[in-house]
């Protein structure tokens, strides 16, 4: 293959019901592609090229980017020397974001990659490379952002085997808040208390259980009740100006859920169609209140993940 490029999509990660344990790549209603790309060629030697509206947020120094520690990973799992590759990302997350930046990085570099070198690694040996290389950037392997970055879908990541897909009622929108300010992920689980009390440790596994039979009945009744996250939002918030001023807002105009994406700062809502509009306007006003500016897009459940969107044989 001479050259080969590859797209991930943007994500939620916990999507607040399931901390590190349910995430869900999300694509924008009017089509257009909005995550990271990465593109492999031959070269005569390996080298990485950063472009695009975020690229300017990345490591100055290359070794330190994961799409090249995903190339090594990945070069490890497949078990012979790859040849000096041109690596082109373009960056079109923001770093920090909540958006599972790093996650779309380490996806679209490891489907480009497998994709350079005929599909070698299996769906389970890729998702292993980046869920190794994206805990680099996190400082724990945690699957609920990479695996639906690199699968697509709404996934809960079970105890031992693959990831999970869950269904998602078909007339629901995911509405995706990004406020313009970072928050690392690693600070943001700095803040997670080491202990939860058993009382909260049962109320979450009876919320996250009643959760998934939502989904899987369309009960948007319960879903509404079980859209919630009792484990990090209650310590996440106050590092998100402007966050519970969003959720208030989005809940009023209809929103079954609002919660952060991941680790913060990007709040999501999830909304029946009719509705979606107003909860978008919602969420924006609600930053706008707190002196937060925010870009705010309606998005569907991506069922495809990490894929293949140009290649020249």
């Amino acid at each position: 293959m001479k050259r080969v490029r590859a797209f991930a999509p943007a994500g939620v990660g916990n999507f607040a019901a399931g901390f590190d344990v349910l995430g869900a790549a999300v694509a924008p209603e009017d089509g257009s592609l909005w995550g990271d790309q990465v593109e492999v060629r031959e070269g005569s030697a390996t080298q990485l090229v950063c472009t695009g509206p975020f690229a300017d947020r990345l490591p100055a120094d290359p070794a330190e980017n994961l799409v090249l520690r995903t190339r090594n990973l990945f070069e490890e799992a497949f078990g012979r020397p790859l040849p000096p590759l041109q690596l082109t990302l373009r960056k079109g997350l923001p770093v920090c974001s909540g958006l599972g930046s790093s996650a779309a990085s380490v996806a679209a570099t490891a489907r480009a990659l497998n994709a350079w070198c005929g599909d070698p690694l299996s769906s389970g040996d890729l998702l292993e490379v980046a869920g190794r290389a994206e805990g680099l950037a996190s400082g724990a392997v945690h699957l609920d952002n990479v695996a639906p970055c690199l699968l697509g879908g709404l996934l809960l990541i079970p105890p031992a085997g693959p990831p999970r897909t869950l269904p998602f009622p078909w007339n629901l929108r995911v509405v995706v808040a990004s406020p313009a300010f970072s928050l690392a992920t690693r600070e943001a689980r700095r803040v997670l208390p080491r202990e939860v009390p058993l009382a909260l440790a049962v109320e979450h596994a009876q919320n996250l259980a009643a959760f998934v039979h939502a989904v899987h009945m369309g009960d948007l009744g319960l879903l509404r009740a079980t859209l919630r996250d009792l484990i990090a939002e209650p310590w996440r918030a106050g590092l998100v100006p402007g966050f519970r001023a969003a959720q208030r807002e989005a809940l009023a105009a209809g929103a079954l859920g609002a919660s952060l994406s991941g680790a913060g700062p990007a709040v999501f809502a999830v909304a029946e169609e009719e509705n979606a509009a107003a909860v978008a306007t919602a969420l924006a006003g609600g930053f706008q209140s707190e002196g937060v500016e925010s870009t705010v897009r309606i998005c569907r459940i991506d069922p495809r993940g990490a894929r293949i969107i140009e290649r020249e044989p």
